[in-house]
């Protein structure tokens, strides 16, 4: 198995994408903020002691997709078009989903897990004095498509609107 971000000495180098035609490509990513029921409460009754978690999630998210390339040294500094992220409350925490968006030679997997990555570190920072305990949970890529391996899905999730 051949490893595209490493050179014939073993050695990382990121991937020369110039030849590369731009494709319309998204990507959507999905997480998992686990919390009290205390934190249920001040997030449903906007009552959380730092202000509006979901308002400063969605903007950490958005803001995170377009700054991939400098946490991620190995990832390509691409025209991020579009970065979307939804944020909802269940009885159990907030359900983050991410669809991020471009027209460029690379995908964009790794902005929207970013973005969600991101978006939940924002709700920890925003209730960690009501919830110690919170947890970031299943944070993953549920679907992509554009570039050269075409449309992707994962498996057993459902497709939100």
């Amino acid at each position: 198995m051949s490893f595209p971000h490493l050179d014939s000495a073993g050695r990382a180098h990121m991937v020369d994408v110039t030849a590369k035609t731009p494709t319309v490509r998204t990507a959507t990513a999905r997480g998992f903020v686990r919390c009290s029921a205390d934190v249920i409460a001040a997030l449903r009754d906007g009552t959380a002691p730092k202000g509006d978690v979901l308002a400063v999630a969605r903007i950490a998210g958005i803001q995170a997709a377009k700054s991939t390339a400098t946490l991620l040294p190995l990832a390509h500094v691409i025209g991020v078009h579009r970065a979307s992220v939804e944020l909802d409350i269940t009885d159990e925490g907030v359900e983050i989903e991410a669809t991020v968006g471009t027209a460029d030679r690379t995908g964009v997997e790794m902005e929207a897990i970013t973005s969600v990555s991101v978006a939940a570190l924002a709700v920890v920072d925003m209730i960690k004095g009501l919830d110690r305990a919170v947890v970031i949970e299943n944070v993953r890529i549920v679907a992509k498509s554009g570039g050269r391996s075409g449309d992707w899905v994962r498996t057993g999730e459902e497709e939100r609107a």
